[in-house]
């Protein structure tokens, strides 16, 4: 505590004692020294070593620039300006949705850095834990506790931030696959067709989550984009072998032969799109950001070129051939 009085006849203000005082302590950036080893400037820290640093010992002991009252400069000790008075400090309660909360927190680098992978090795561990009165801390995930008389734990920050984009994400995914289906129906007139079409859709998975392993990279929220935006030109895909099948029965070719004339015609139009997907998407390959949107992209369409080639065409013919057999039987018994 700074002696206002004393203070004032040497000529320094409390600014002069708290400067000095955080100078000895906490340091003060002189300056940034260039280095050719680091990134960026290393700043210039002046201040006590650590030993001097740990304790109030040494604090009364430093001078600081005052003047006496004739004017002249002099150097004033601490001890004489200002007197030392142990306090407890109160501690700040912190509240989130009307509910106190204490917060915990860490950041995780390196192979792990995804928080899901810290979370999972994390809650086993916090299960082991007992509340002073012997229960069990309740853990949450996506909810927020409702009780604020018992100690709970509620995974937050980076974690709910990607739970968050995920659900939204997939949700988005769900509208967009009633949409498409919406526009087969109205393009094809037809419920079960645009099923076959949209069946190629996960295929893309079989893909996408090997290429991420391969790659050493996270599943992240631009992969699920990649994932949505892969859909589109699975569907279309499908629909080019479907239309096509359909376009030879009406030319009088047989079903099986149209199929198969289907995955052996229509093969290089969907070999060039996957293609020029791939094309475009690896000049992001290697993008810290977009590099999951990349990977979706290009491993998505090649798996599922390699797939819809052939499984949409032969659902294609499983179900038709089906209803031809089914039509004549309806119409004898009529």
């Amino acid at each position: 505590m700074v002696d206002r009085v004393k203070a004032a006849l040497n000529g320094v203000t409390e600014e002069d004692v708290a400067r000095t005082v955080q100078v000895a302590s906490e340091g003060y950036t002189a300056g940034l020294l260039p280095a050719d080893s680091a990134k960026e400037d290393v700043p210039l820290v002046a201040r006590f070593d650590r030993a001097s640093r740990s304790g109030i010992d040494d604090i009364p002991s430093l001078k600081v620039a005052g003047r006496s009252a004739l004017g002249a400069p002099r150097l004033v000790a601490l001890s004489e300006l200002t007197r030392i008075e142990n306090t407890s400090a109160t501690q700040s309660i912190y509240h989130k949705n009307l509910m106190p909360v204490t917060c915990v927190t860490g950041d995780v680098a390196g192979e792990m850095e995804s928080p899901v992978y810290a979370i999972l090795a994390l809650a086993p561990e916090m299960e082991k834990i007992r509340a002073p009165e012997g229960y069990v801390l309740e853990q949450h995930m996506s909810s927020l506790p409702t009780d604020s008389d018992r100690y709970s734990i509620k995974w937050d920050g980076e974690w709910h931030i990607t739970y968050e984009v995920f659900r939204d994400l997939g949700i988005a995914f769900a509208a967009v696959l009633v949409l498409i289906y919406a526009l087969v129906v109205g393009w094809l007139q037809s419920f079960v067709t645009p099923l076959v079409i949209m069946a190629a859709i996960p295929f893309s998975l079989v893909g996408i989550l090997p290429a991420h392993g391969l790659m050493h990279a996270f599943f992240t929220a631009t992969s699920m984009i990649g994932f949505i935006a892969g859909a589109g030109i699975v569907v279309r895909n499908s629909i080019i072998l479907v239309d096509f099948v359909e376009l030879r029965l009406k030319e009088g070719m047989a079903l099986a032969e149209a199929v198969v004339d289907a995955g052996a015609v229509r093969f290089r139009p969907m070999m060039l799109t996957a293609a020029a997907v791939v094309a475009g998407s690896a000049v992001i390959l290697f993008d810290p950001i977009f590099q999951g949107l990349a990977i979706a992209l290009m491993a998505g369409e090649v798996a599922s070129l390699a797939l819809s080639r052939m499984t949409v065409p032969i659902v294609y013919y499983i179900v038709n051939r089906r209803r031809k057999v089914e039509c004549p039987l309806s119409v004898i018994s009529a």
